[in-house]
This record gives structure tokens, sequence and C-alpha cells, in this order.
């Protein structure tokens, strides 16, 4: 199921390669109530944090990423063909982190440039690899609650 990170990855960069062609840096533009496209560079992590801390989180983001990815990859090698849900919620989690990953070692920072609104809340920017992270962490979440049906996860 490797197929579905690699769609994400290839989805998000060029999705962000449109928004750098054409949108302009901080200045929203509106598609509808609630959703504008605004272009924006994240040098930290989920939410921006660490974002103002001065250069060295970018490798560490960078490392961080590639070694979480790593693990995801041999877990995913490890997860029954029937378990289908939790592949699909990795491979998604995966793409996505290594889309992200790929924009931090290119520029030092992840282009997001998706922005919701919740009223006169603005929700922080993000991209197609971080929707992707979400949606696969859910999908990961709910996975546990559902039966096994692999006879030998019955035995324990």
């Amino acid at each position: 199921m490797l197929w579905i990170s690699l769609l994400v990855i290839v989805l998000d960069q060029i999705a962000k390669q449109v928004a750098l062609a054409w949108l302009s840096l901080h200045q929203a533009v509106n598609v509808m109530p609630g959703l504008d496209w605004y272009l924006t560079y994240n040098t930290g992590a989920a939410f921006s944090f660490l974002a103002d801390a001065g250069g060295w989180q970018r490798w560490f983001f960078t490392i961080t990423t590639f070694v979480i990815s790593t693990i995801i990859l041999f877990w995913i090698g490890r997860v029954p063909k029937q378990d289908k849900f939790t592949a699909v919620s990795l491979c998604l989690i995966l793409g996505g982190a290594i889309g992200n990953l790929i924009d931090r070692v290119r520029f030092g920072y992840v282009i997001d440039y998706i922005q919701v609104w919740l009223g006169s809340y603005a929700w922080p920017a993000f991209n197609i690899a971080d929707a992707s992270i979400s949606i696969g962490a859910v999908v990961l979440i709910l996975s546990s609650f559902v039966k096994s049906e692999n006879p030998a996860a019955k035995e324990n």
C-alpha cells in the first residue's frame, strides 16, 4: 500500500509548487466562506511550534521526521495483510511526513497554503501533507478500536 504514500507526496509537492507560483506570501485569497488560500512558511512543527527557535529546529525536525518515517516504514511492513485500516493510516502518515520533510530539507521550512476559518478564528495554515498526517492519525486511532480478525491476536 505504499502507493498511497507516494500519491500523497506527489500531490503535496505539486500543490506546493502551484501555491508558490500563484500565491503571494501572506496574502489571503478567499475561496469560499471559511476557506482561504494563504501562502506562508512554517519553520516550526505543527501549529508553528518552535517556529521562532533560531534555526536549530530545522535540523531537529528533519532528523526526527527521518527517524519516525523509517520506523513507520518498518511498521507498515509488519502490519498483517488483513489489517487494511492500520496500513492505510500509516501510509497516509508516512506520505505526509515525507512531503513536509522534502520542504524542510529543500527550503528550511514547510510550505503551507490552506487556511480554514472557524467563525472569526483562523485555524493555522496547513497543506496536503498536514491533512494526510491528521487523517492518518485519526484512522489509526479508530482502527485500534476495531476488533482484529487475526487469530494470533485473539490468543493475547
